[in-house]
């Protein structure tokens, strides 16, 4: 077998993020009213798809800047009460299914690990996910596939190092398309039937 381990990114693959994201959201949407800057769902969710379509390396720092028109102050207290709210906000949100295919590859003698495992590996002890992972995965880049949500902070990187990627196409980030081949993911998938298809292609 060509490839040894799956490496996913939690936020999008696993986590669905739709309650963190509706929080944040709201929260943006919160402590612009208080700096007397209204806003409502409609132009929120503008500024999200502009700041995804900047490929904004801080997304939610540029969806407050779009929404206080650049006001550095606005900005700045803006981006401070939207901490203060989500900050120990904790809502993983299993996705559903993953957790069969991840029994199902491990059960095959795939290792399975997560990006920053050390911040990560709580949240996935009470998905109760926990045990299909290991912390360090101890295999050649060009072994490993990568699963991930983001093309510019997962995808591209991951290929850098040489890894195979998948793109999960998921919440925020769902409508982000490549801007170059370094960007351009092996497979695109967007529930986790397609995903587990996918990596039976790409395993071969």
């Amino acid at each position: 077998m060509r490839f040894k381990a799956i490496l996913f990114d939690v936020g999008g693959p696993l986590d669905l993020e739709f309650a963190w994201e509706s929080a944040v959201d709201g929260a943006i949407a919160a402590a612009c009213g208080l700096e007397g800057i209204r806003v409502d769902q409609t132009m929120v969710e503008e500024a999200s798809d502009a700041a995804v379509a900047a490929f904004a390396p801080d997304t939610y720092a540029h969806m407050i800047e779009t929404l206080c028109g650049g006001d550095p102050q606005s900005i700045a207290r803006v981006r401070q009460r939207m901490r203060a709210m989500v900050g120990n906000l904790d809502v993983f949100q299993l996705r559903p299914g993953i957790d069969g295919l991840l029994q199902r590859w491990r059960a095959r003698g795939l290792v399975l690990g997560v990006i920053d495992p050390a911040h990560q590996w709580p949240r996935l002890e009470r998905a109760g996910i926990a045990g299909l992972f290991v912390h360090e995965v101890d295999v050649s880049p060009a072994s490993c596939l990568f699963v991930g949500d983001r093309l510019d902070a997962d995808i591209a990187p991951a290929k850098a190092r040489g890894m195979t990627t998948i793109q999960f196409r998921s919440g925020r980030w769902r409508r982000q398309r490549p801007r170059s081949i370094a960007e351009t993911p092996d497979a695109v998938v967007a529930d986790v039937p397609e995903l587990e298809a996918a990596i039976e292609m790409l395993l071969g």
